[in-house]
């Protein structure tokens, strides 16, 4: 049956994810390779270069097209690819393009300038061109808000997130605070009995680079259609047809690169396996960030923290490193679950990082809503350092308020969906174990299919066809429920 305003509209979306193709390739170099007196063109450039495709996605001609394409005689799926056009089109349409492009150019450079002045504790630095950040993001959640009919925050977390709200978040984590304190004090004291060898450095950058690449053939990552680099902050970007990874490594440890690179290990498997028959399209494209933070921590804490994956891991590390008894299968398995409080969020156990996540999620809310200043950020963040963590971070602008990359990018209302994520990826493999009862047992005897059968079944072959509680009910039978992540750790670190 004919369809051509739905086709006219496939057309203009495949368009768009090619031109899209080239400004993530550029932002992945710009963050792995580009020399520092780049910045202020590539800055222009991909200021440019959002500003082209803002235009498209506010062609005056496509609200009729999409009004045509309504009436047309669409199958299922269309009409999902029609809704997310219609999504995508709607949130443009409530931006200028000169907000976007002067949004690209001060993400940019506080980006750019954020790299040095993190090192150097340069909170006064950092606040230049941070504030033209927040400026420029409270303008684009007061406009998105309009249009939408959402608070300001909320309106910045949906870019994210679709249909969550901080209303339910606030039911969310003000749950996990009541458990959370007496959770982590039980664990350390329960792990204070254990003994623990510790790894013994120097180790060498090049043969962590070698065993993280094997650690990521043993998570099946195709390296035909992607590949492993080096950042300041590690990320996974790219495109599905060319996915690139980063990562960061110290010669003085070597867990963080590797578990770092398993965490992003699984947001580039998702990528490169959303469906392919609608690649170009936004039915293709990963339902939500809490979504995709599902499948990093799918792998990186149900699976990479394993027992039966540490197994397999272990003989990897004693060949990069030698032999030595902190690799031994049991002992790796004891360093990869430690808890214990600590200042950087990316090093974070998983049983106190939803603290970090917290803390960030209830200073960037009143920051977007204008209750609260940039500057009022360090004060607010030493104490709920204090409140949340029990540590004490006055005057560690590094380690604290400078140490995410977030939000000199702008990213407000990413953070929640780490902790979401966290709660999915407990729910997914609690569903797992209903469907394959054995599977702890076929994981210890290194069968990591069965994990990705059911990810890629359930998640990756979705893509954005349904809603996100949708979606989580199809695969688990519910939407979103956290009691999973408290029986999780729980069973893994009290059982």
């Amino acid at each position: 049956m004919s369809t051509p305003a739905y086709d006219e509209l496939t057309a203009t979306w495949s368009r768009l994810h090619r031109l899209a193709h080239l400004q993530s390739i550029a932002g992945w170099d710009q963050a792995a390779n580009m020399p520092p007196k780049g910045v202020e063109a590539r800055a222009a450039a991909m200021a440019e270069m959002a500003a082209l495709l803002h235009r498209m996605r506010t062609d005056p001609k496509l609200p009729q097209q999409l009004e045509r394409a309504e009436q047309e005689p669409l199958a299922d799926a269309e009409r999902a690819n029609l809704r997310e056009m219609r999504r995508e089109w709607r949130q443009a349409n409530a931006l200028p393009e000169s907000l976007v492009q002067r949004q690209q150019l001060a993400a940019s450079r506080c980006e750019h300038a954020w790299r040095t002045q993190r090192p150097r504790n340069d909170w006064a630095g950092f606040l230049g061109n941070f504030r033209d950040v927040l400026a420029l993001a409270r303008e684009e959640a007061a406009l998105l808000a309009a249009e939408t009919g959402l608070t300001k925050y909320d309106a910045l977390m949906d870019r994210f997130e679709p249909g969550m709200t901080s209303a339910r978040l606030d039911a969310i984590f003000g749950d996990v605070r009541q458990w959370l304190p007496d959770l982590v004090q039980r664990v350390m004291a329960r792990q204070g009995r254990e003994a623990v060898v510790q790894p013994v450095g120097p180790f060498p950058v090049d043969q962590q680079r070698a065993l993280c690449e094997q650690a990521m053939r043993l998570l099946g990552f195709d390296f035909e259609a992607g590949r492993l680099d080096v950042s300041a902050h590690p990320f996974c970007g790219g495109v599905p047809e060319d996915v690139r990874m980063t990562t960061r490594f110290r010669a003085d440890e070597f867990l963080g690169s590797l578990m770092g690179t398993v965490h992003e290990t699984g947001h580039g498997r998702y990528e490169q396996n959303l469906p392919r028959q609608w690649l170009g399209q936004p039915l293709a494209n990963a339902r939500s960030m809490a979504l995709h933070e599902s499948q990093s921590l799918s792998f990186e804490m149900q699976l990479g923290a394993h027992p039966g994956f540490v197994a397999h891991l272990a003989p990897l590390v004693a060949a990069a490193f030698g032999p030595h008894p902190a690799y031994e299968a049991g002992n790796l398995h004891r360093l990869l679950t430690r808890v214990k409080p600590g200042l950087i969020r990316v090093d974070a156990d998983e049983a106190t990082y939803p603290a970090h996540v917290i803390l960030r999620y209830e200073i960037e809310r009143p920051l977007i809503e204008g209750d609260i200043e940039a500057e009022d950020v360090p004060a607010l963040w030493d104490a709920k350092m204090m409140e949340l963590l029990g540590l004490d971070t006055r005057g560690n602008l590094a380690d604290g308020p400078l140490q995410d990359v977030h939000w000199p990018e702008a990213l407000f209302g990413y953070f929640p969906c780490y902790s979401l994520g966290a709660m999915y990826a407990a729910q997914w493999f609690a569903a797992m174990r209903r469907a394959v009862p054995d599977l702890d047992a076929r994981i210890g005897r290194g069968d990591f299919a069965v994990v990705f059968d059911w990810l890629g079944e359930n998640i990756w072959s979705q893509g954005s066809r349904w809603s996100t509680d949708e979606l989580a009910r199809r695969a688990s039978g519910e939407a979103l429920n956290p009691a999973h992540f408290r029986a999780h750790l729980e069973a893994r670190y009290l059982g």
